[in-house]
C-alpha cells in the first residue's frame, strides 16, 4: 500500500485537508522589512510550501513519485501540520484513507453525479453540492471473493 499512500499524499499536497490555521505572534517579529506586532494573528497556509517550486518541481502537476524514498524536505509538506502541533489523528487518518481507497478501487467503478462541481475553500476544502457519486459494483466471476 506504499504507492497508494504516495497517491493520497500527492492529493493532499495539491488539496490539503485543512486550508490553514492561525497562530499568535508571541513577540514582535521582523521579516522582510516588515514588523508583525506581538499578539497579532498570523495565518499559516499549507499551500505556501505545497505549491512552491523551490520545494516541489512542477508543483501544479500530479506526481505521486515525489513521495518515494525520503520524500519532501521537512516542513515543506504539512497537510497534518508539523512539529509539536501535528495532528494527533495522522495515523488514524492514514488508515482510514488507505482502507477507503482499497475498497473503492477493488469493489466499485464510480462516476460523479455533477461532473462540473467545483470545491469551495474555507477552513476545509468543501464541495458545495456534497460531491455525490454513483457506485457500480465490479462485475466479475470472482466478485464474491473480493472481500
Amino acid at each position: 500500500m506504499k504507492y497508494s499512500w504516495n497517491v493520497a499524499s500527492e492529493v493532499m499536497r495539491l488539496f490539503p485537508p485543512v486550508d490553514g490555521t492561525y497562530r499568535q505572534a508571541l513577540k514582535d517579529i521582523h521579516y522582510a522589512g516588515y514588523t508583525i506586532p506581538k499578539n497579532w494573528k498570523l495565518r499559516w497556509i499549507p499551500a505556501s510550501t505545497h505549491m512552491d517550486p523551490a520545494y516541489f518541481r512542477n508543483p501544479e502537476a500530479f506526481d505521486a513519485s515525489r513521495f518515494e524514498g525520503e520524500g519532501p524536505i521537512p516542513y515543506s509538506y504539512v497537510p497534518f501540520g508539523g512539529g509539536p502541533r501535528m495532528c494527533l489523528g495522522i495515523e488514524f487518518a492514514r488508515l482510514e484513507i488507505l482502507v477507503f481507497m482499497h475498497h473503492i478501487v477493488k469493489l466499485f467503478k464510480w462516476d460523479l453525479v455533477n461532473s462540473d462541481e467545483n470545491f469551495k475553500y474555507g477552513t476545509l476544502l468543501e464541495p458545495p453540492k456534497g460531491l455525490p457519486i454513483r457506485l457500480h459494483p465490479h462485475t466479475t466471476i470472482d466478485s464474491d471473493k473480493r472481500l
